[in-house]
């Protein structure tokens, strides 16, 4: 009989963080007092989370946690490679990177930070779709397991409300819980997380599920930037995620970066972009694109970055089958000096979720 997250989570050695974002060394889970499951609302519109303005920048780690069987499909390998495929097409299974027994999901991703840097704000985001071949019960979404550099697995309680939705084909969600303090403590690293709420198997719509950790840190050796963090959860049908800046001085050709964080985005599937537009004429709308990311199909399942090598993901998918989390240059898309400027993720045809959106930009001194 397939094992529950909580049974699970009864049966292997975690500590616990709570809802206070305090974490404590692996330790008796009995000795832990059992937390209430986290509201959950089907529609959380897209509102701001964190916001700075200092020396630093913003960084992610993130991964998938389902994706096609190698052993039932001869197609998967080249599509885990960044073959055209999506998750409808095959029946799907979870990645378990941790070699751990009490764990039926787990993946590894790197946080990056430069030398100097003091992280201010860290929050990880989670999610999936609960049926599909299988149904998962959604009490566990707002439960997951997370292990820092060279640690040990603690239980993570979602302390904030869980975007839980169910439709005709899916039953989506994303939770997410403040992790400064661990991060902080912690450093740049290899972080696993593990037992995401997804359920495996094969449906019309596909499985689809992974985790963000993003980073917010202050680095006196970078620019002065404003450092901002909206989520939220709706399908991007219903209407477009915005990230909007208002007042914050930004100069002529700004650097910096976006990221978005989205489920369900099919490799193909046209019509879904992320665009910056700000106020005034020939304010935009401008849109983000890369090598990995066509602009008419930025939601094609992917995990990128702009430049240089890519910080370690263990499996290191190039198409995750449903799961996006990638980050933009923004350079060349604020040519013009200004104190509005809004970022948009929308879809027309894809049947895609956003969660998160955040940008770091530099500031007008």
């Amino acid at each position: 009989m397939r094992q529950t997250l909580g049974q699970r989570l009864r049966s292997a050695t975690v500590g616990v963080l709570a809802l206070t974002s305090l974490w404590a060394p692996a330790g008796s889970p009995a000795a832990a007092p059992a937390a209430p499951p986290a509201p959950e609302a089907a529609d959380l519109p897209f509102a701001q989370r964190y916001t700075a303005l200092q020396h630093g920048d913003i960084v992610r780690a993130a991964n998938t946690s389902i994706s096609c069987r190698t052993a039932e499909a001869p197609s998967c390998p080249g599509v885990q490679a960044g073959g055209a495929g999506v998750n409808g097409g095959f029946d799907m299974f979870y990645v378990d990177a941790d070699r751990d027994p009490n764990t039926y999901n787990s993946s590894h991703a790197e946080v990056r930070l430069p030398v100097g840097s003091r992280v201010t704000y860290a929050r990880l985001y989670w999610g999936g779709n609960l049926r599909v071949g299988e149904q998962k019960p959604a009490a566990d979404n707002g439960r997951v397991l997370i292990a820092e550099p060279g640690g040990e697995y603690k239980e993570l309680l979602a302390d904030t409300v869980v975007g839980h939705r169910v439709t005709e084909s899916a039953d989506a969600f994303q939770a997410s819980a403040d992790v400064t303090r661990l991060v902080r403590d912690s450093g740049p690293g290899l972080y696993t997380v593990a037992q995401v709420n997804v359920a495996m198997g094969r449906s019309a719509a596909g499985a689809w599920g992974g985790w963000t950790l993003v980073v917010a840190y202050e680095n006196p050796a970078e620019p002065l930037r404003h450092l901002a963090l909206w989520d939220g959860f709706a399908p991007l049908r219903s209407r477009p995620a915005e990230l909007r800046l208002r007042g914050l001085r930004y100069p002529a050709a700004a650097g910096g970066s976006v990221g978005l964080v989205a489920y369900d985005g099919d490799r193909g599937t046209g019509g879904d972009s992320l665009t910056v537009t700000t106020g005034g004429a020939g304010g935009g709308p401008v849109s983000f694109t890369d090598a990995a990311n066509p602009a008419d199909d930025v939601l094609n399942s992917t995990v990128g970055g702009p430049g240089g090598s890519a910080p370690t993901r263990v499996p290191a998918y190039a198409n995750t089958l449903g799961y996006d989390s990638d980050v933009f240059a923004l350079a060349g898309r604020l040519p013009h000096a200004g104190d509005d400027a809004t970022v948009r993720l929308t879809s027309e045809r894809d049947a895609a979720w956003a969660g998160v959106l955040f940008a770091a930009v530099d500031a007008r001194r």
